[in-house]
């Protein structure tokens, strides 16, 4: 009797054990990738604590001229979920995921954005058969509310079982850029029209730019890795005299040799790091999507009250 009473107790620990080993392999978070450090932020705001996030460019990295290696192809096979910007932001990620052989679901985070359409600032100010789409979407925090749901869908997609979390994450964050974005408009409208003018080092903030009424001048395209004319560098220059600009950005990603040059050529002060393309470093001033914003907002408003 005692015997049989012990093979039992044994094998309900067994069992037991397995259904804990079940229960713990269920809670484990879903691996998610993302191509860059926004939207890797994005995407753990969304997804919390169900999900693990490897982001493939990191923070203070330009996904512009990012170059994978094997590691990243090899996560991104172990994911269950890729998620872009699309737009033509990263043209390595598609490759990416081709060579890793990935079979999962891929978010496309500016799905459902309006693009803006880049002629004049790629050089064709005359030409729109030369126009492209600027990738620098969630500059726009109303955007980003975009992105999220996007993401939120995604994610929803690959673990059903979430969908209700991801949700919830999504419409609380989408608030809190909402709110935001009130805000920041009404710090920028503070400042008189003809005063919203920005010189940075390249022409990220197009979509800031369209949303909250600012003037962006910028001697590089709208990629980081194209070269402004000396005729276009000269420009600007007669333009921040002219115009007396003081408001002088340069970018975490760029090289700041062209953005020095052209204040010291300009007799203007450079101001303080702006964040367009990646996050800060977590001890830096934006380490997440929204403080990259409010960052920007503030150096920018402080910028052009200069002006």
């Amino acid at each position: 009797m005692k015997r049989t009473t012990l093979k039992i107790f044994a094998l309900s620990a067994l069992a037991a054990s397995g259904l804990f080993a079940a229960q713990a392999n269920a809670a484990e978070p879903m691996p998610v990738v993302a191509s860059f450090s926004i939207l890797g932020d994005l995407v753990k705001v969304v997804g919390g604590e169900r999900v693990a996030v490897t982001t493939l460019a990191r923070p203070n990295a330009d996904a512009h001229e990012f170059t994978p290696s094997p590691e990243h192809a090899k996560a991104v096979l172990g994911a269950k979920l890729f998620v872009v910007n699309g737009l033509s932001f990263e043209p390595w990620a598609q490759k990416l995921a081709q060579s890793a052989g990935y079979k999962g679901e891929t978010v496309v985070a500016s799905k459902g954005v309006q693009p803006r359409q880049m002629a004049a600032e790629a050089g064709y100010p005359n030409d729109t058969s030369h126009a492209e789409s600027d990738p620098h979407a969630w500059q726009n925090p109303l955007n980003g509310v975009q992105y999220v749901n996007n993401i939120a869908a995604g994610l929803a997609k690959a673990d059903p079982s979430g969908a209700a979390i991801y949700q919830a994450n999504a419409a609380a964050y989408a608030q809190q850029l909402k709110d935001f974005d009130a805000q920041a408009k009404t710090q920028f409208d503070a400042i008189t029209p003809a005063k919203r003018k920005v010189i940075t080092s390249h022409d990220a903030f197009g979509y800031l730019a369209a949303r909250y009424g600012i003037t962006m001048l910028a001697p590089e395209g709208v990629s980081t890795d194209s070269e402004p004319s000396a005729k276009h560098v000269a420009q600007l220059i007669r333009q921040i005299k002219r115009e007396k600009i003081k408001a002088v950005f340069m970018e975490n990603m760029s090289n700041p040799k062209l953005i020095e040059q052209l204040s010291k050529d300009a007799g203007v002060s450079v101001g303080a790091t702006l964040y367009s393309d990646a996050l800060s470093e977590t001890s830096g001033p934006a380490p997440t999507y929204l403080k990259m914003m409010q960052h920007n907002v503030t150096q920018l408003v402080s910028g052009m009250r200069l002006n």
